[in-house]
């Protein structure tokens, strides 16, 4: 039975995404979902599509001094999103990859298990990047090595419905990757805190004229580094961990 007292919001990272960003934000009110959108240093153009979609009821800004990265907008926007009395927060992209036609069954799921992380896995047609499909295999191994479990169906796609209490206690002690390390360092460290998930698929389209914030030396470096950190973390860890399952 669902907990009383279930509010949820969306918070969406923004960075020059203004050519999709209004649509996104349609999509979400017309759910009946607050939007609350981080401005994570965009150009005066983006800046300028961002104050009028905040304009509207229910449309929060909150808006960064400069860029912090993917991560540390999102992290932004969920410290805001308690701080403005909501309970649960989907994390989505402003670029429109996510598909939110199956939005209410994300909802429905977190309202029925409010303490329970509700994570999408995506479901990629022929528009994703081949190398991109692939790479992601390397992250889901170490993930599965890391979490000595193979529970986390895909640790790298942001559109989830964290429940607040329990994702900032581990904010509030843990010191996570502020770009594209976010998404996959945050599953594992929960996963670590036996932090209930549930998967539903989600559609993922790669528009052909769609801004991608990836940078491939940098953000592969931080990566990399996120793994190697957790991989030790998880040595550290793995007894506790593994009693706890031969004793469930």
């Amino acid at each position: 039975m669902a907990e009383s007292g279930f509010k949820p919001c969306a918070v969406i990272p923004v960075y020059n995404h203004e050519r999709p960003l209004p649509g996104v934000v349609e999509q979400l009110r017309c759910a009946g979902l607050p939007c609350l959108l981080v401005d994570d240093g965009s150009n005066a153009t983006c800046a300028a599509v961002i104050d009028e979609l905040a304009q509207q009821p229910d449309i929060h800004l909150l808006r960064l001094p400069s860029n912090q990265g993917k991560g540390g907008a999102v992290i932004a926007g969920l410290r805001e999103a308690a701080r403005l009395g909501y309970s649960h927060a989907l994390q989505v992209d402003a670029d429109g990859q996510h598909d939110l036609s199956t939005l209410d069954q994300f909802i429905a799921a977190a309202r029925a298990h409010p303490q329970t992380l509700v994570c999408g896995y995506p479901q990629y047609d022929a528009s994703v990047p081949k190398s991109r499909l692939y790479a992601r295999y390397l992250t889901h191994v170490w993930v599965w090595i890391n979490c000595l479990s193979l529970q986390i169906r895909d640790s790298m796609c942001g559109f989830r419905i964290y429940p607040l209490p329990a994702t900032l206690a581990l904010l509030d002690t843990v010191k996570l990757g502020r770009r594209m390390d976010f998404d996959t360092e945050i599953l594992v460290r929960l996963a670590w805190r036996e932090q209930p998930m549930h998967w539903l698929p989600t559609r993922v389209h790669y528009p052909a004229d769609g801004l991608s914030h990836f940078r491939l030396w940098r953000d592969n470096l931080l990566i990399s580094g996120m793994h190697a950190r957790l991989f030790f973390g998880m040595l550290r860890r793995a007894p506790r961990i593994l009693w706890r399952r031969l004793v469930a």
